[in-house]
């Protein structure tokens, strides 16, 4: 039989993100937890400071369960806001700042969110959408004279913060997905989801509390803010937050300032290397992931920064989001690898009856896992797909060999169906990365009346290289077999990617198909291709 008073002490077995916090505080009350510009919160400040937060939203008349949006860059106030809502019982609901408009108006409306708090800049834009939003509070992350995060924070007076009846189940984010092939669907996080995730990135990627990281990319997205921040505060490591990532501010802060933690997706790590003088004396632990690292790159870093241990981060929004790393030392032995699965996720490797494949065939990555989402938000279908057959289906295609190491092949919507035969597009792309004169590449699928889809290259040239179309077909041939080869190359100065780094391919696909509808005609081995 049950204790009588469980009921009333459900918070002995508790842990929120709240909880999290006050631990931090207790171990480590005077540490530094987090430095912005020249504004600093030690640990007792920081969850003194979400408490009067945690009361103000609640004293505006938001509830438990309600959905608050935070729509703004990097800054202390923005991670106020963070803490602050999983301590009101509060959803949390990040929105990329590049949003405006109709992308922007589906989010708020999808995720009903009463409340929105962005950056001063950006509240035009939250108004301009009137009343079809249905937002009843519209305030400020820093900057403003009412209604706003960073002036509640600094108030001197006590917090009069009573808590709210918090269980571990309890949703407090709905994640939504980057969109880069289709529309962004909102998963749905718990505490104990994202507490799971936090203990195995601290296993997996040898966090300490020793360690300064430098966090620069955006804490809307669950990479930054999930794999890295919010454990590095679990820990009580003190935590330095930059407001966008620029490659020479990145790197002078991290020569300057004892930096030995950073993260940043493969197109960064792309343009630390390009920045003269690159030196990175100081970093010992170097994380990657959003998108695949060419191998190229990889040994480019590691011979350029032999003592910066690499890791390897895969997985994906829906499992909080860290599913598999490859640590340092099996780099040298397996570049390519996205690794093992961590701690707290199980996972296979399947065909399209949901049979394990045999090692070194391409399958869909399936996952089981207490880090998982719980759904999508107010999308039962898309959910019921998702978890068909008892396992998440995360949309990924990969190898797996008989030591359970993964191999990233593409995403399954990114495969290219050229003639009736299966192109991973990344094979493509990581041929390309090895001619001199690419900096980037993306290669999609680009309809077409003969090969139904054709293999098509965007390329970014390096500066000052002299490089056409004919070229890189023929190094192409040169490595893949004929099916495999671009029937196009198409020169671009930028390839488009979300805040995140990724290369949006959709962004690619509907540009160029809609080119070719418009010129009616197709690029060959025998044009120079075009800068468009």
């Amino acid at each position: 039989m049950l204790w009588k008073g469980r009921d009333k002490v459900e918070t002995v077995w508790r842990s929120t993100i709240g909880d999290l916090l006050r631990r931090s505080a207790r171990r480590f009350p005077d540490k530094h937890a987090l430095l912005f510009e020249e504004r600093s919160w030690t640990y007792r400040e920081l969850d003194e400071a979400t408490d009067r937060l945690a009361g103000r939203l609640s004293a505006l008349g938001l509830q438990k369960g309600d959905r608050v949006a935070a729509y703004g860059r990097n800054s202390d106030a923005y991670v106020l806001l963070w803490l602050a809502a999983g301590k009101a019982g509060l959803i949390h609901v990040p929105v990329n700042y590049a949003l405006q408009g109709e992308e922007l108006m589906y989010i708020l409306q999808q995720s009903g969110s009463r409340a929105v708090f962005c950056d001063p800049g950006l509240k035009d834009g939250v108004e301009s959408l009137g009343d079809r939003i249905g937002i009843d509070w519209i305030g400020t992350l820093h900057g403003s004279e009412s209604l706003d995060i960073l002036q509640w924070a600094q108030e001197e007076t006590k917090a009069e913060w009573t808590g709210v009846e918090l269980e571990d189940t309890d949703l407090v984010q709905l994640l939504y997905t980057s969109g880069t092939t289709s529309a962004p669907k909102g998963a749905m996080m718990t505490y104990r989801a994202l507490l799971h995730e936090y203990i195995s990135c601290i296993n997996a990627l040898d966090f300490q509390p020793t360690d300064t990281p430098l966090h620069a990319f955006p804490l809307y997205h669950s990479a930054q803010m999930h794999v890295f921040l919010m454990p590095y505060l679990m820990l009580g490591a003190s935590n330095r937050i930059l407001e966008t990532p620029q490659p020479e501010q990145v790197l002078r802060i991290l020569n300057d300032e004892g930096i030995d933690s950073f993260f940043a997706p493969p197109t960064f790590w792309i343009s630390l290397l390009n920045q003269p003088g690159f030196h990175l004396p100081h970093l010992k632990k170097g994380y990657y992931g959003a998108s695949i690292m060419p191998v190229q790159v990889l040994k480019k870093l590691q011979e350029r920064c032999p003592n910066l241990g690499l890791y390897n981060c895969f997985g994906q929004s829906e499992i909080a989001p860290l599913a598999t790393v490859l640590p340092p030392e099996e780099h040298k032995t397996r570049p390519d690898s996205a690794g093992r699965p961590v701690l707290f996720v199980e996972m296979r490797v399947v065909d399209e009856m949901m049979e394990d494949v045999s090692p070194g065939e391409v399958g869909e990555i399936v996952y089981r896992s207490p880090q998982l989402c719980q759904g999508y938000w107010e999308k039962p279908e898309e959910t019921a797909a998702a978890f068909t057959g008892g396992w998440f289906h995360s949309g990924d295609l990969a190898r797996v060999d008989e030591e359970g190491y993964i191999t990233i092949v593409d995403r399954k919507k990114d495969v290219i169906n050229t003639g009736g035969v299966l192109v991973a597009s990344r094979e493509v792309e990581e041929v390309l990365y090895t001619h001199p004169g690419v900096k980037e590449v993306a290669v999609i699928a680009v309809p077409d009346p003969r090969w139904v889809e054709a293999v098509t290259a965007v390329v970014v040239r390096k500066e000052g290289a002299v490089v056409n179309a004919e070229e890189l077909i023929t190094h192409c041939r040169q490595h893949l077999a004929p099916f495999k080869v671009p029937k196009a190359v198409r020169f671009v100065d930028d390839l488009p990617r979300n805040a995140s780094g990724k290369i949006l391919k959709r962004v690619l696909r509907d540009t160029f198909t809609k080119k070719e509808k418009e010129k009616n005609k197709y690029f060959s081995a025998n044009n120079e291709g075009y800068l468009w």
